[in-house]
């Protein structure tokens, strides 16, 4: 029985490591972080910093600064920063489709 025991938790470590469950998450980088959450209303659209009806953020100012654009030039979106240093990046309609946590520049 000892036997059966050792060879099925061998075999269970085994699967499990090379499962993907065992692999390490870096947790700054992680979205289950609060400060890089969706959830976390610094980083919402509904957050007037971050939504597309501030005109800081929307397509139609032509002089901002935090627009993000494809290797067209075509404006695909804007960038704002969140009070704890995350970089949310949405597109135009203000979905959230990036962000970059604090420090990982």
């Amino acid at each position: 029985m000892e036997v059966y025991m050792k060879t099925i938790f061998l075999l269970l470590a085994v699967l499990i490591s090379g499962s993907g469950w065992a692999q390490t998450i870096n947790w700054n980088d992680s979205p289950n972080n609060w400060n890089n959450s969706l959830n976390n209303y610094d980083n919402s659209p509904l957050n007037y910093n971050n939504s597309p009806l501030n005109y800081n953020n929307s397509p139609l100012n032509y002089s901002s600064s935090n627009g993000v654009y494809d290797n067209s030039g075509n404006r695909i979106g804007y960038q704002t920063q969140s009070p704890t240093g995350v970089t949310n990046v949405y597109d135009n309609n203000g979905n959230r489709i990036g962000y970059s946590p604090a420090g990982s520049r």
